[in-house]
């Protein structure tokens, strides 16, 4: 098994340390690039204004926030006093290092769908929301959230984009370096692999195995036409290492 680690850059070396921990051989080739917004405007309000609860996206989202809060004003732009989730563990961890205590989604569904059955997030009639995010992406959560009476605003903090890679030369070095094994995170990178990778080289790309984080990235990934999906069900170390059988 050779293993293709394609999280945006700085972002693959804790899986990188937990394969050759295990002699695992891998490659890195960061698929998604990520991008601050404009910073605030020192006329707006405090983007966090009057929250009840505060439900952070991924990590990217907690880093891209607090350093558009720093930057706007460090002595008055701060993390407000509210209840405070995360999606998946990397950003519960990414909120816990600034302090913040936060409930996350649970282990066997670290995703939209997971952090819904949350009892918090049951009785929540009138309670202002905030979803910090990048921009676009599903709206599935705050759909649910209103449909419970919420009212719910969107923080986007951060754009994602695809690296300027050469696809044809990139795959060719994949295939050639005997990659059989790829993680992916979210569906922007599976997207981004697919548009990457020549039709002539699908044939190796659909006998990889792939790992996916949700269900809903497994249709995604099989609508493709790959076959050889396995869910982790979320897209932290332990579950993909779990998905991996390591």
């Amino acid at each position: 098994m050779k293993v293709l680690l394609t999280r945006p850059e700085g972002r693959n070396q804790s899986m990188v340390d937990a394969l050759n921990e295990r002699g695992i051989a891998h490659w890195v080739t960061p698929l998604l690039c990520v991008q601050a917004r404009p910073p605030i405007a020192a006329s707006i309000p405090h983007p966090l204004a009057n929250a009840d609860m505060i439900i952070c996206i991924s990590a990217n989202a907690v880093t891209f926030a607090d350093d558009a809060l720093t930057a706007t004003d460090p002595q008055t732009q701060t993390w407000p006093q509210a209840q405070y989730f995360a999606v998946g563990h990397a950003t519960w961890e990414a909120l816990d290092k600034l302090d913040i205590v936060a409930l996350e989604a649970p282990d066997d569904c670290q995703q939209t769908e997971g952090l819904l059955t949350l009892s918090p997030l049951q009785d929540i009639k009138n309670k202002q929301i905030i979803i910090i995010r990048g921009v676009g992406g599903r709206e599935t959560l705050a759909e649910q959230l209103v449909e419970r009476g919420a009212n719910v605003r969107y923080w986007e903090v951060y754009q994602r984009a695809c690296p300027p890679l050469n696809g044809r030369h990139i795959a060719l070095q994949w295939q050639h370096c005997g990659i059989d094994t790829i993680v992916i995170t979210s569906g922007e990178t599976l997207d981004n692999l697919i548009n990457l990778v020549p039709k002539e080289l699908f044939a190796w790309l659909r006998a990889c195995h792939i790992i996916v984080p949700s269900h809903r990235v497994e249709a995604q990934a099989r609508a493709f036409g790959i076959t050889q999906v396995t869910n982790a069900s979320a897209a932290n170390n332990k579950a993909v290492l779990n998905a991996l059988k390591l």
